[in-house]
């Protein structure tokens, strides 16, 4: 046990190390080793059930087509790069892991983790890396005395009305993330009712997706200690704002941003547009890994700023992907993908995107004609001679999509496709007729 390690649990006065893993339904799981077994710990890591990647969000039953049952064990292995003391948790830390398979001391195929792990090795083998974080909208709710939930607010975009009524939850949110090790660039309420937006600052792949999952701990858990629900579900109420997880990615050669090309013509590298090209062709499949529950097709419709289309734009908010352009306007500095939230696995949206990006570069793709207003607007007929399609408009047509692309299966892994798409199915069959207000009172504390 690396003594640094154990002398900052000790002067934090820690008690309890939780060790995280998120499965494929993306619910945030953890064990807890008390401090006096560290070097146990440390060394062999937790031990769970190999079926913990075959429980759906709904209830915690296997599905049996992963393939995954009762029989097998595998590891939870710290990553101690990722410790952090919990803020909100006093006695508290916590710390990230891989999963591992304890006969061979390799990463278990299911793992999401390892998925990501492999998907930035693959782009590295090109000299490149990926930077990227989650763009969080989360809502802050109360319940009344019959269980019901109401906003905490009922104010509008940017309402300064509400940053005041937040102070006190957007302060202590602001202090944890920073004590923690996570910047915070800026904050705004954002369109609906008791809606939150707090962006942190980008940074390399696989801490990436460990940040959307401290995240998304630390939301909920300053919130729970407020005596606030913090809810990130992508559609809480039928008439208001839903909630995304927009990722925001850009390609670097060293220390250099080699997103952007001020000599050609939209300002995009060439590695960017075939990245770029490779997520457009991919994305009706890439949906069921980056907006994977049923409520999350409940936002994705167009004229929704949510990108419902298969088309890409400079600053255009209704298109899949975004350019965003230096303060020069001449060159991309980074991509917004608007068809994400959280009830993604982090490692498996982002992972996905990689590969599919990296297709997009083994095949030279190209883009698209940029799409410079509203797809939605565009004539039936002109969107489908320009190659504008709409995107599934369930998950069960987006698992349908990716069942079908190979490109991504491979990626992944039969193991680790076969057990995602075995658990979203189960959620897809299970809540395909549910109502809105069936699936709130269901996933609202979930996600």
């Amino acid at each position: 046990m690396d003594t640094a390690v154990r002398k900052q649990l000790e002067d934090a006065g820690i008690r309890f190390v939780r060790l995280l893993w998120c499965d494929n339904a993306n619910v945030i799981r953890a064990k807890a080793g008390h401090i006096d077994f560290l070097d146990s710990l440390a060394k062999n890591g937790i031990g769970i059930t190999a079926a913990q990647m075959a429980i759906p969000a709904l209830y915690d039953a296997v599905v049996p087509e992963t393939g995954l049952g009762p029989v097998g064990e595998i590891r939870l292995m710290p990553d101690w790069s990722t410790l952090t003391v919990l803020p909100y948790a006093p006695g508290h830390a916590q710390v990230l892991c891989d999963m591992v398979v304890p006969e061979t001391g390799k990463v278990w195929s299911h793992c999401p983790r390892g998925f990501l792990k492999r998907q930035i090795d693959a782009l590295a083998a090109r000299g490149l890396t990926l930077n990227a974080v989650f763009e969080n909208e989360f809502f802050l709710l109360n319940k009344d005395e019959e269980n019901r939930i109401y906003p905490a607010d009922n104010t509008v975009f940017a309402a300064s009305a509400a940053m005041n009524q937040h102070l006190k939850f957007i302060d202590a949110l602001s202090l944890a993330f920073e004590t923690q090790g996570i910047q915070v660039e800026s904050y705004y309420p954002e369109s609906g009712p008791g809606q939150q937006e707090v962006n942190i600052r980008f940074t390399e792949g696989v801490t990436a997706a460990d940040r959307q999952i401290v995240y998304r701990e630390t939301v909920r858990g300053v919130a729970a200690s407020q005596g606030v629900i913090a809810s990130f579900l992508p559609k809480i109420f039928e008439d208001k704002a839903g909630s995304g997880a927009h990722i925001n990615f850009s390609l670097w050669r060293g220390k250099a941003n080699a997103s952007g090309d001020k000599n050609a013509v939209h300002g995009i590298s060439r590695d960017c547009e075939a990245f770029m090209a490779g997520i457009l062709n991919h994305l009706p499949a890439l949906c069921a890994l980056s907006i994977p529950s049923k409520t999350s097709y409940r936002r994705i419709r167009p004229h929704f700023w949510a990108g419902a289309f298969t088309a890409w734009g400079t600053q255009n908010r209704e298109a899949a992907l975004r350019v965003c352009k230096d303060m020069s306007g001449r060159q991309a500095e980074r991509i917004e993908y608007k068809t994400a939230d959280a009830t993604a696995n982090p490692y498996l949206a982002l992972g996905a995107l990689i590969a599919a990006g990296l297709d997009g570069m083994d095949k030279g793709q190209v883009l698209p004609e940029e799409v410079q207003t509203d797809p939605g607007l565009i004539p039936v007929e002109e969107r489908a001679k320009k190659g504008i399609d709409p995107l599934p408009d369930n998950l069960g047509d987006a698992l349908s999509r990716l069942l079908g692309d190979d490109v991504l299966r491979h990626a992944m892994g039969e193991d680790l496709f076969r057990s995602f798409t075995a658990v979203r199915r189960h959620e897809w069959e299970a809540l395909k007729d549910a109502e809105l207000a069936e699936e709130v009172d269901l996933l609202l504390e979930r996600y």
